[in-house]
């Protein structure tokens, strides 16, 4: 009878071992399956929802109204520089979604994954050591891209620059091709184009931010009376501010400043005219053109280099 109790015994904890592997451990792998996928789908749908934020702005919906009523009485200009604020808005919005999206499903992974190696019996203290060990080796080895990606980051957070605009970033200058998260890519004057790891991206500058102006310093002969030509200057500085071609594209009426710098052969003087962004240097030759027909037609010499021929004391004998 005693064999026959220790035979029972041990069949039922035969019994209770093949259950637990058949049925406790697959459900507790599936139901942390399932909750790693719950908690990845509700971070997701926050992120959506910050996203969609970021991507209508920061400002109240009646004011944001109110705006695009003003904005359909505005010029075409406008409405596109509008839309294109408004387009590099979503797209900085959908990249820092989409990042911080992968990062979240990484942990998730990471931290589900191992929970699961825990349930079926592997000994997760020697791969959470070994997690250890290649993050500080990463670290260590891989200092610069991890740079980069941070810098990367917070270009687009802040919005420093986007695709289009015309930035000086140091080694580089000229207009913004492509951004991602390690490097930056821009074409200078000359076509050339640069790739710029955002972690050597010491300062921005940005010539096409919100607004531009051309700074025009016009030079005059010491013989003309400056307070005429003041009085010219602003005229033609009116004049293209009243010009319809320009209405939209000058967003304040030019000032003229008055005299900037004395040289050796010219007075020079200073139009200082507050333009659209990437519209200064047009705005600038159109206001160069106006000015010299202008002085033309004012009898305003504008000095240039005069060739100077040193007499020969042998022909003057």
């Amino acid at each position: 009878m005693p064999e026959a109790i220790g035979w029972t015994w041990d069949r039922d904890d035969a019994l209770g071992k093949v259950v637990n592997v058949l049925v406790d451990k697959p459900l507790s792998l599936l139901g942390l399956l399932v909750l790693g996928l719950v908690v990845r789908w509700v971070l997701h749908r926050l992120l959506d929802r910050l996203v969609l934020q970021a991507e209508d702005g920061m400002l109240p919906d009646q004011f944001n109204r109110r705006v695009n009523r003003h904005l359909t009485r505005h010029l075409p200009g406008e409405i596109a520089r509008d839309a294109t604020a408004s387009t590099r808005r979503v797209q900085r919005a959908k990249t820092i979604g989409d990042l911080f999206k992968s990062i979240v499903t990484g942990v998730i992974v990471a931290v589900v994954g191992t929970m699961m190696l825990s349930e079926l019996g592997v000994d997760i203290a020697p791969i959470i050591a070994s997690a250890g060990i290649i993050g500080i080796a990463l670290g260590f080895g891989a200092q610069s891209l991890v740079k980069d990606f941070l810098s990367g980051i917070f270009l687009i957070l802040e919005d420093q620059f986007g695709v289009g605009d015309v930035v000086d970033i140091g080694e580089a200058s000229g207009t913004v091709e492509a951004v991602s998260l390690r490097v930056t890519r821009l074409r200078d004057i000359n076509g050339t184009v640069w790739y710029v790891p955002n972690g050597e991206i010491l300062r921005v500058g940005n010539m096409s931010q919100n607004w531009s102006r051309a700074v025009i310093d016009v030079g005059v002969g010491y013989r003309e009376d400056l307070a005429r030509v003041t009085t010219v200057l602003r005229e033609v500085a009116h004049d293209l501010w009243e010009d319809e071609e320009y209405r939209g594209v000058v967003i304040e009426e030019p000032e003229v400043t008055g005299v900037e710098s004395l040289a050796t052969d010219a007075v020079h003087l200073r139009v200082l005219i507050k333009t659209a962004p990437m519209e200064q240097w047009a705005v600038a030759r159109e206001m160069r053109q106006r000015i010299k027909a202008r002085f033309d037609h004012e009898g305003i010499q504008i000095p240039y280099p005069q060739p100077f021929y040193a007499a020969d004391p042998a022909r003057s004998n």
